[in-house]
């Protein structure tokens, strides 16, 4: 049958390099009837089998090694710059999401599935840290846009990213090496070593190691931060005992461990009444006002003096100058100020084994992969210097009463501090500040489990520190087999199944601050004081969202079939059946329940029982009778998808398909809250149904090729992820989502490659859907007061029924707690609403009867219908050309320019101009000498040609952090020389 060689692929993975080298192609040729077809004839790979691009009916791109190299693609950053509807960028939580088609990484926690596949060899990752190293020694990276559930691993929404490494080659001895040095002090060296063992098995070894300079100034010391050292190495081997039989095991290690900041730069138009912390017009690089953060309000004179303790012990007043109160925040997104070095460890290993075997028209493929991974990341929360002046009267203070004791205030013969008192704050002042009230000030570290200050562990500084820090460690494996046909018929067939095991140990997200430790244990002190108990702070002393452990248990079956209905059109059809389970124990805490100072081991130990916090028993699940220590919480999901093609030839340059898929991911547990808000426990599934019509087009004799892709995406549940309470939540949403690619290869002649890229996207959020916007919780209603809660940092928003009503409710209500009534916002900050401290239970616990005065937390929600998804670029448009200059010493030369726009997009759901990433152009260029006998070659590089600080994306962080924007950037200008040689 004519398109043999693509159904028995069964509509697997096909490639094409988009640049196919640097070096000149000295014969292609393809012969279609007797016609000799010249130029960019099309070299394409399957994934589990080797034919024409042209006549698969997918969305694909690839880039073999040799692409790779030209286009300077060394990571995944790079990767997005040519590719049509495809975006990446970090994420805030040490990870980073590719989005293809509008669809990428909007789920946040530990049980979220990846939208967009990452693979390697064919097996599916988990968590994986593959797209932190440098790419090396590659057969080719392969990227599908769509729906891939019938074939694919684990199923994906947004598409694949497949990598592929090098196999080793039976048939000769053969080595590479390569050395670059470029600005920044970057050494970067590579090589591989191949070595047939008899005539039956190959070995090769490949690795990498990447050493620079930081990319970034750190003006507090004067040190470069935002370094990279890192090494990778892999080693393959083949074994093939007869004709029939190919057994590969691919192991793969990778190390990381630097200052490389996880997030780039933040951004805020300041706040001066620090209710909001950051307003909603502009991303200034300025700092928030620290007193709207969880430890400004919880360590301020107003909510000491709510709580009968002196106020005096404030850190600072939520009326006064904040601690950031004069602190200019460099406008580079190259500098920084901070006293905390950004730490960063990832290391991940793989081990992976193949086994395909024919027996006459069928092929057996069984694959088994491991996976190990971790993570560490911990930087300076704020990326700022806070002012400790004003901590001075209530450090002098805490340091009488711990030498001392708490005034009585009686006159004599009644003793003057009440005996025994001093115990309750001396532990505090031996933490906190041991060098005395102008010493350095100490905070907990959060390298030790809950750990933190009053157990020993701990940092100081001059300056009060805030740092956090994302960890994770990871196991997982997956087995899959594949059966396929080669009948000379027109009807072949694929079958297959795979089972996944994930199980994750320790995911947590910390956030430590002097001014939370402070808080804690004044708290603690006072309660237990009063209470006749031992002296104890509130623990733990640090925010931590920690799960213990959570499980991915997974199965698919999956089929397609494939009929020649014609010698020019052929059928595709294929069905999958997919089964997710999932559990996690998890629990979110800080300032919980009282821990003596005296316990100096994991404060969950404490002798004080039950476990009391500020707002009643420490219950970490509420669903379940009696307190938890933990919560547990398990879900499952199953759907049947597939896919159907019509594929046409028009000639046999020339083809249409049309098709239809339905994809799905599953739905996940959302982590336990700190006691705020009620949240849904756990999350849906996604569903898409995505058609696409398609054209693959050969011109001229092969200097045209043309490729044009039109698609619509029906989603349904789509998951996407919010702060509340200092904890990312899902929700879903329904989106409709079209576009248009076009891919485009010229080549005039031999020697000259121009390769074009277009695409339009258009993805709106459908139908009607409310959320509170954390950038304005008054949802842009003047008659709304936004509050700031004093006891946990979050927001509420105030609203009555007729203008003036719900401010006059607020002042009634603060004047007998002593604070202020509503202030107006800044003219400038885009926030219709007034704003004031106070405390949400307070406020709705006094709304007089029938009053139509309603306290709304987080705030007012607004219509998200029409807006943009977040990661979508409207419009994409990439070009290179390269041209290679053959000299007459049978040497070349060969330049290559390249230049990528990336349109409008935005980095959240809520859109406006303050969540607006605009356009950005990135550019390279290359200059190559090759030998006349391919042995060595001479590159000349320059990256980002422009050094343009281009935003790839940006996250929005808590209410009680003060609604800063983290945003993540590419690289800045890299330039220099490397030099390799062949063996």
């Amino acid at each position: 049958m004519q398109k043999k060689s693509y159904w028995l692929a069964g509509a697997a993975l096909l490639v094409l390099p988009q640049v196919l080298s640097a070096q000149p192609v000295a014969s292609v040729q393809d012969t279609h009837d007797g016609q000799v077809v010249t130029g960019n004839v099309i070299v394409v790979t399957a994934q589990r089998q080797s034919q024409s691009l042209q006549e698969v009916p997918i969305a694909v791109s690839a880039f073999d090694a040799e692409a790779l190299e030209s286009q300077q693609i060394e990571n995944a950053s790079d990767l997005q710059l040519t590719l049509p509807n495809v975006s990446f960028s970090k994420g805030n939580f040490t990870s980073a999401s590719f989005t293809i088609r509008g669809i990428g990484d909007l789920c946040v926690g530990v049980t979220c599935d990846a939208a967009t596949a990452i693979h390697v060899n064919g097996s599916p990752l988990f968590g994986t840290r593959l797209f932190e190293t440098e790419y090396f020694d590659l057969e080719r990276i392969e990227v599908l846009r769509g729906p891939q559930g019938t074939l694919f691993g684990r199923n994906a929404t947004s598409g694949v990213v497949n990598v592929v490494t090098a196999k080793p080659d039976l048939s000769g001895f053969g080595a590479e090496a390569e050395f670059e040095y470029g600005n920044f002090n970057s050494v970067r060296a590579q090589g591989m070593v191949n070595v047939p063992i008899g005539d039956a098995i190959g070995v090769r070894l490949a690795g990498v190691y990447l050493n620079r300079d930081g990319y970034t100034t750190n003006l507090y010391d004067g040190s470069d931060i935002d370094d990279r050292d890192m090494y990778a190495v892999r080693g393959s081997l083949r074994f093939e005992p007869g004709p029939n039989t190919t057994f590969d095991i691919m192991g793969y290690y990778f190390r990381e461990n630097d200052t490389r900041l996880r997030n780039q730069k933040q951004a805020c138009q300041r706040d001066p009444l620090g209710v909001l912390g950051c307003l909603n017009n502009r991303l200034d690089y300025d700092i928030t006002n620290a007193n709207s953060t969880v430890g400004g309000t919880l360590s301020s004179s107003e909510f000491f003096a709510i709580q009968g303790i002196p106020d005096v012990l404030g850190l600072g007043s939520l009326y006064g100058p904040d601690a950031f109160a004069g602190f200019d925040k460099p406008d580079d997104v190259r500098v920084v100020n901070t006293a905390y070095t950004p730490f960063y460890f990832a290391d991940e290993l793989q081990i992976q084994a193949r086994l395909e075997q024919t027996f006459g028209a069928m092929t057996l493929t069984a694959t088994g992969l491991y996976q190990d991974t971790q993570v560490d990341s911990r930087q300076d929360y704020f990326l700022g210097i806070q002012n400790r002046a004003g901590f001075a009267p209530a450090l002098n203070t805490l340091a009488f009463f711990g030498t001392n004791g708490l005034p009585t205030g009686l006159a004599p013969p009644a003793p003057a501090f009440i005996p025994g008192s001093s115990g309750y704050f001396s532990p505090i002042v031996d933490a906190l500040f041991p060098g005395g009230p102008q010493g350095p000030l100490c905070t907990s570290d959060n390298d030790d489990g809950n750990r933190g200050a009053f157990e020993g562990n701990l940092l100081c500084s001059e300056s009060p520190l805030s740092f956090d820090r994302s960890a994770e460690q990871r196991e997982s494996w997956s087995g899959e087999l594949i059966l396929a046909s080669d009948f000379d018929g027109p009807f072949n067939f694929l079958v297959g199944g795979i089972y996944a095991k994930s199980k994750t140990t320790d995911n947590s997200y910390y956030v430590n601050s002097f001014a939370l430790d402070y808080a804690s244990a004044i708290l603690g002190s006072f309660g237990s004081l009063s209470g006749g108990l031992q002296p104890s702070y509130f623990a733990p002393s640090m925010y931590r969202n920690n799960s213990l452990q959570a499980n991915l248990e997974s199965y698919g079956i999956f089929g397609e079939v494939y009929f020649d209905l014609t010698d020019r059109l052929t059928l595709t059809g294929g069905l999958r059946y997919n089964n997710d389970k999932k559990d996690v124990t998890a629990r979110t805490t800080l300032i919980s329940f009282l821990n003596p100072y005296s316990n100096d081991g994991d404060p969950f130990e404490s002798p004080i029982t039950p476990l009391v916090s500020p707002s009643g028993l420490f219950d970490a699940d509420p669903g379940q009778p009696g307190p938890q220590l933990a919560q547990f919480r398990e879900v499952g999901f199953d759907d049947i998808t597939g896919r159907a093609v019509l594929d046409f030839a028009i000639t046999p340059d020339n083809t249409i398909y049309a098709s239809y898929s339905r994809g799905y991911k599953s739905g996940g547990i959302n982590p336990p809250l700190s006691p705020v808000f009620e949240v849904s426990e756990s999350f849906g599934s996604e569903s898409i149904d995505a058609f696409e019509i398609g054209s693959k087009n050969v011109f001229a004799n092969g200097v045209l090729q043309l490729n044009a892709t039109a698609f619509y995406y029906k989603y349904s549940g789509l998951q996407l992820s919010r702060i509340v309470a200092r904890t990312s939540v899902n929700d879903t949403i329904d989106a409709d989502i079209w576009g248009l690619e076009f891919e485009t290869v010229i080549r005039p002649e031999r020697n000259l490659l121009v390769n074009l890229n277009f695409s339009y996207l258009n993805a709106k959020v459908a139908g009607d859907q409310f959320f509170s916007n954390p950038r304005d919780p008054g949802g842009s209603d003047p008659d709304a007061v936004i509050i700031k809660d004093i006891s946990n940092g979050a927001h509420c928003a105030v609203t009555g029924p007729a203008p003036g009503v719900a401010d006059g409710f607020v002042t009634a209500v603060n004047s007998a707690l002593g604070l202020r009534g509503p202030e107006e916002f800044p003219a400038d900050g885009n926030i219709a609403s007034s704003g004031a401290f106070g405390i949400c239970d307070v406020l709705e616990n006094a709304i007089p009867e029938n009053s139509g005065i309603q306290v709304l937390s987080p705030g007012v929600e607004v219509n998200i219908k029409g807006n943009t998804l977040p990661q979508a670029p409207n419009l994409k448009v990439s070009m290179g050309a390269q041209y290679t200059v053959e000299l007459s010493n049978g040497m070349t030369l060969a330049p290559r320019i390249d230049l990528a726009l990336t349109g409008k997009q935005y980095g959240n759901i809520f859109n406006g101009r303050i969540n607006r990433i605009e356009p950005f152009v990135q550019a390279n260029a290359v200059v190559q000498l090759n030998s006349a006998n391919d042995r060595w070659f001479l590159r000349g590089f320059v990256q980002n040609i422009f050094d343009s600080d281009s935003i790839t994306g940006l996250y929005v962080t808590d209410a009680s952090s003060g609604n800063f924007t983290n945003i993540y950037t590419l690289d800045p200008r890299r330039y220099g020389i490397a030099v390799g040689a062949k063996f």
